[in-house]
């Protein structure tokens, strides 16, 4: 998954980035209120973690703004405080879960797993596109009687374009939610993995293509017609 931390305490935030990144997650960190609001707008995460007490905007008035921008994206609150009121006050404003510190990192981990099955993020065990599956717990895509397992970094672009099948996915966007907005990936990144992914549908045999569109991006389509692997 793709997750926003939004904590002014810097050691807490590099905290929870390390759990979960160690736990085969991407995470992008930002520091106060207005930047959580700027950054959760830009649906590219698929949950929010969010403190409540932090500068230029708190919590509740961060959340109830992405509600009101139509950003459904789960969000967890964050905070010290475990007063009912506060709980109230957070889940009235959009929040989708409430946990007071401190926590243990296996509390963190089941409050996100309610979050995303409640989401549909991970309800679904796998995603089809044409004659393609994808296993989101195992990371194996299967076409008819033949599999292979990706890589992280392969699992997390060919997710995304199985996800938005026939749509146009910019390379910005697949740096994006594959690497995380802060990351050094280039163009030169995204080109490798899809040549990578091209390699394994050729591989399985699978009739989607991945398709370069000039100047736009990239689209997994289930037709027919061959895209040359050179052509990034």
């Amino acid at each position: 998954m793709n997750i926003l931390i939004v904590e002014d305490d810097v050691r807490l935030a590099s905290a929870l980035k390390k759990i979960l990144e160690d736990n085969a997650h991407s995470v992008d960190v930002v520091h106060d209120g207005q930047a959580g609001v700027d950054y959760g707008a830009s649906s590219l995460y698929d949950v929010i973690i969010l403190d409540v007490m932090l500068p230029k905007k708190d919590g509740f008035t961060v959340t109830a703004e992405l509600r009101r921008a139509r950003v459904s994206t789960p969000i967890l609150l964050l905070t010290a405080r475990d007063a009912v009121s506060d709980k109230i006050a957070g889940l009235d404003s959009g929040a989708d879960d409430y946990m007071t510190k401190p926590f243990s990192p296996a509390e963190l981990m089941a409050h996100l797993r309610a979050l995303t099955r409640r989401q549909g993020e991970v309800h679904f065990e796998r995603i089809t596109a044409g004659d393609l599956t994808l296993n989101l717990e195992s990371y194996e895509l299967t076409c008819g009687n033949k599999s292979i397992t990706l890589s992280f970094k392969e699992f997390s672009v060919c997710k995304i374009l199985m996800a938005n099948t026939e749509q146009v996915i910019s390379k910005e966007t697949l740096i994006a939610k594959a690497w995380g907005i802060e990351s050094s990936a280039s163009d030169n990144n995204v080109e490798a993995y899809i040549s990578f992914l091209r390699k394994k549908l050729a591989h399985l045999g699978s009739s989607a293509r991945i398709e370069t569109v000039r100047k736009a991006g990239y689209r997994l389509t289930a037709g027919t017609e061959d895209t040359p692997d050179g052509e990034a």
